[in-house]
C-alpha cells in the first residue's frame, strides 16, 4: 500500500492527465444517443459503391418525406371548416327585449301615430324578425374566413347535426341587415325604428369552432400513410454500380429506418455502447498522441488540455442536442467556433488537428457523414486561414463571411453532383450556412470569456496591452519619460532577436513595454530619468541604494496586479533582472567595506530566473540595452565586447538554466543585439581594404 501512495505521488500529473482524457471520453460516450447505425453510405444520383444489397427482413417502403409532406397538405387543403350553433333561450330573449322596444319606441316614435294598436302590429314584426335571425343564425366572421372562397366548404353544427354548406350560406351581419331591409320593405310598419332596433339586438350566434376543426384535420392526416409498399427479405435492393436513383432512395432510407429502428433494444445497448467507447477513445488517443510527439509543452500544462477537450466536448453535445431534436438543424450549429478558439489559444496547426479529431467524433453522430465532415475540414481550414493572425476584431467578421461562402459554394457543388439539377438547391440551406457564420461571431465574446477564466493570453489582448496610449504605458510616459523610452528601445531589441529564434514575438514586445513599470513610483532614483543632473544616490548609502533599485521589481509586480494585467506579462517583470546581483551598488559597498562580511541578499534581485525563452530573451535585451548608454563612442568593436560580456555573465550566473533556449538561440540573439545597436548608434560597418 505505502508503495502505491508512493507511486501515486510521484506520477500525480501524469495520472491527473490521464484521467481527463478518460473523463473526456466517458463525457463523449455519455453525449452519444445508444442507437445503432447503417453500415452503408449513400447518396442520390450517385452510383451505389458497396457490394449488392438484398433485403435482411421484411420492411415497409416509408415515402420521401418531401412527398409525405405534400400529400398530407393536399388532404388539409379540401377539408371542411366547423362551426358551432349557439342556441339561445326564447323565454329569457322576450323577457329582456319587451321592455326595451317598449322604452325605445316611446322616445322615438311621435305621438300622433303612436297608439297601441300600431305599437302591438310593430312589436310583433320586431319578435318575429329577431326570432327568425336568431333561429336562421349569424356568422361570427374571424381572420379563419378572411381569405376564403365563397364557395368554400364547412360543416354547421346545430343541436347535434351536422349538415354540410358552402361558406356563402352562412348568414353574416351584412347579409342579415339586407334581409332586415327586405323583410320590412312595403309594409304599414316603422322601418327605421324596426331596423336599429334589430340591428342593435342581432347576435352572432354560429361562431368557428377550432377544436372539432382541430381534431378532424388530425384524423385526416393521421389516415395518411407513410408508406406505400413492401420488401421482402431477400428480395434485391440494388446492385453495385447502379445509381441511387429516387425510387432506391426511398427503399434504401426505409431499410436504414428500419434497421436502426431495430437496433435499440436492451439485447444491443451495451454492444453499441462499447463500439462507442472503442470510436471515441481511439479518436481522443490521437489527440493525445498529436501532443505528445509535437506539443509537449501544451501537454505539460492541465489548463490548456481542460481547454481543448472542454471545446470538443461542448461542441459535441451542442450537436447530439440539434441531431436528437431536429436534424434539419444541423447546419445552423457553428462548428468553425472550434478552429478560431483553438488558433486564438494556440496556434493554426494545433488548431487544424483539434478540428479534425473534433469532426471525425461528429461524424458518427449526424447523417451524411461524409459530406459532413467534407463541408466542416474544408470550412474549418478557411477559418483558420483567416484567424491565423488574429489582431483584429475585423477578422472575426471576415472570417464569417468567408464561412458562409466556403458553405455555400461546396453546398451548391454537392447538389450539382447529386441532383444534376439547380432545381433541387434549398434556400433554406443558405439560411443555415448564413446562421452558422453569424454564430461565429460569438468567437469573440468566447475567447475573452476563457481568457479570464483560464488565464490565458491571446495576440488581441496582446494588442490591446501593447498599445502605448494604454492608460499604464500613458502614465508611464509622463512620470518616467526615459524609462519609457528605454522600455520602447527593449520591445524593438527583444522583438526582433525573438523572431529570429522561433518565439513570441508580440508576447516579447509586450511584457518589454512594462517590465519596468515599477520604476514609476520613485523614476528619479533611475539614472535614464534624471535629466536634471540631481543623482538621489549621492545621498544614501550603497546598501539604500540597491534596496530601492530592487524594488522596482516588487513595485511592478503589484502596480501588474492592481491594473489586473495577464500573468503571462507579469512574468517578464519578475524575471528580467532574475538572481543578478545590482552589481555597481555591490561593488561600492565592498570596495568601501574591505574585509567586511557582506549580506548578499541586500543587493541581489529576488528571481525567479527566466523559464521560457521569451522572457530569457527580454532579459539579454534589456541589461544590453541599458549598458549601451554608458558609452561615451559606441562602435562596432566595442558595442560587441559589451554584448558578449553581459550575456556571458548571464550565462555564468545561471540565469538561462530553466529557460527553454540553447545555446545556438542565444548566439542568433546576440548576433541580432549587435546589429541593432549598431542601427541605432549609427555606426558604419568597416568593410577590410581591398587586396590587390
Amino acid at each position: 500500500m505505502k508503495r502505491f501512495f508512493l507511486f501515486l505521488r510521484n506520477h500525480y500529473q501524469q495520472i491527473y492527465k490521464g484521467f481527463l482524457f478518460i473523463l473526456a471520453v466517458g463525457m463523449l460516450v455519455w453525449i452519444f444517443p445508444k442507437e445503432g447505425r447503417f453500415k452503408y453510405e449513400y447518396s442520390r444520383g450517385k452510383p451505389w459503391l458497396h457490394e449488392d444489397l438484398y433485403a435482411p427482413f421484411d420492411f415497409a417502403i416509408y415515402k420521401l418525406e418531401d412527398d409525405l409532406a405534400r400529400e398530407k397538405q393536399e388532404v388539409v387543403q379540401g377539408l371542411p371548416l366547423y362551426f358551432r350553433y349557439i342556441k339561445t333561450d326564447s323565454a329569457e330573449r322576450v323577457a329582456l327585449l319587451e321592455p326595451e322596444f317598449i322604452r325605445y319606441w316611446e322616445t322615438h316614435v311621435p305621438d300622433s301615430v303612436n297608439t297601441p294598436a300600431y305599437m302591438k302590429k310593430n312589436q310583433k314584426a320586431f319578435m318575429r324578425l329577431m326570432f327568425m335571425l336568431q333561429k336562421k343564425g349569424i356568422l361570427a366572421r374571424g381572420p379563419e374566413t378572411d381569405n376564403l372562397q365563397p364557395d368554400y366548404p364547412v360543416v354547421l353544427v346545430k343541436e347535434h347535426v351536422a349538415e354540410e354548406l358552402e361558406l356563402n350560406e352562412l348568414l353574416t351581419l351584412a347579409g342579415a341587415y339586407e334581409l332586415i331591409g327586405r323583410e320590412l320593405e312595403g309594409k304599414q310598419l316603422e322601418t327605421e325604428v324596426l331596423t336599429t332596433l334589430l340591428v342593435r339586438f342581432m347576435q352572432q350566434n354560429i361562431v368557428y369552432d377550432e377544436v372539432k376543426t382541430a381534431n378532424e384535420r388530425e384524423a385526416a392526416l393521421a389516415a395518411v400513410s407513410p408508406t406505400f409498399g413492401l420488401i421482402q427479405r431477400g428480395e434485391r435492393i440494388i446492385s453495385r454500380g447502379e445509381v441511387v436513383d429516387r425510387e432506391r432512395l426511398m427503399v434504401l432510407n426505409s431499410l436504414k429506418a428500419t434497421y436502426e429502428g431495430s437496433l435499440g433494444g436492451s439485447d444491443t445497448y451495451y454492444v453499441i455502447l462499447a463500439g462507442q467507447v472503442l470510436l471515441i477513445a481511439i479518436s481522443i488517443l490521437v489527440l493525445l498522441l498529436l501532443l505528445v510527439y509535437f506539443r509537449k509543452e501544451i501537454l505539460a500544462d492541465s489548463r490548456k488540455i481542460v481547454l481543448i477537450l472542454m471545446v470538443i466536448v461542448l461542441i459535441t453535445f451542442i450537436t447530439s442536442l440539434t441531431v436528437t431534436h431536429n436534424p434539419a438543424f444541423l447546419y445552423l450549429v457553428p462548428f468553425c467556433l472550434v478552429p478560431i478558439i483553438i488558433s486564438a489559444f494556440f496556434d493554426t496547426r494545433l488548431a487544424l488537428y483539434v478540428h479534425l479529431i473534433t469532426i471525425i467524433i461528429l461524424g458518427f453522430l449526424v447523417p451524411n457523414s461524409f459530406e459532413f465532415i467534407f463541408l466542416q475540414l474544408l470550412a474549418g481550414i478557411i477559418a483558420i486561414m483567416n484567424v491565423a493572425n488574429l489582431q483584429r476584431r475585423a477578422q472575426f467578421f471576415i472570417t464569417s463571411v468567408w464561412i458562409f461562402a466556403t458553405y455555400s459554394v461546396l453546398y451548391l457543388g454537392l447538389t450539382l453532383i447529386r441532383e444534376g439539377t439547380i432545381t433541387e438547391i434549398d434556400p433554406v440551406m443558405f439560411a443555415m450556412f448564413g446562421g452558422s457564420a453569424l454564430l461565429t461571431l460569438f468567437s469573440y465574446p468566447l475567447i475573452y470569456i476563457l481568457e479570464k477564466i483560464f488565464g490565458f493570453i491571446t495576440d488581441i489582448t496582446l494588442v490591446e496591452l501593447s498599445n502605448t496610449n494604454n492608460k499604464l504605458l500613458r502614465e508611464l510616459s509622463l512620470k518616467a519619460p526615459g524609462t519609457f523610452q528605454h522600455s520602447l528601445q527593449v520591445a524593438n531589441l527583444a522583438e526582433e532577436a525573438v523572431y529570429e529564434v522561433g518565439g513570441n514575438a508580440l508576447l516579447v514586445r509586450t511584457g518589454a513595454l512594462y517590465h519596468d513599470i515599477g520604476k514609476m513610483d520613485m523614476p528619479m532614483y533611475f539614472i535614464e530619468n534624471q535629466a536634471t543632473g540631481i543623482n538621489p544616490h549621492d545621498d544614501m548609502t550603497s546598501a539604500e541604494s540597491a534596496g530601492i533599485i530592487i524594488s522596482h521589481v516588487i513595485k511592478g509586480i503589484e502596480k501588474a496586479k492592481k491594473h489586473k494585467l495577464p500573468e503571462q506579462i507579469i512574468d517578464f517583470i519578475r524575471t528580467h533582472h532574475g538572481t543578478r546581483k545590482v552589481e555597481y551598488f555591490y561593488t561600492v559597498y565592498r570596495n568601501d567595506n574591505p574585509g567586511e562580511e557582506i549580506d548578499e541578499r541586500e543587493f541581489t534581485y529576488p528571481g525567479p530566473v527566466p523559464f521560457s525563452k521569451e522572457t530569457a530573451v527580454v532579459m539579454m535585451a534589456d541589461s544590453v540595452e541599458a549598458a549601451s548608454r554608458s558609452l561615451k563612442n559606441p562602435d562596432a568593436e566595442s558595442l560587441g565586447k559589451l554584448v558578449d560580456k553581459i550575456i556571458d555573465r548571464q550565462l555564468e550566473t545561471g540565469q538561462f538554466v530553466n529557460a527553454d533556449i540553447t545555446m545556438k538561440d542565444i548566439s542568433m540573439v546576440k548576433k541580432i543585439l549587435k546589429k541593432r545597436l549598431m542601427t541605432i548608434y549609427h555606426v558604419r560597418i568597416e568593410y577590410p581594404d581591398a587586396k590587390s
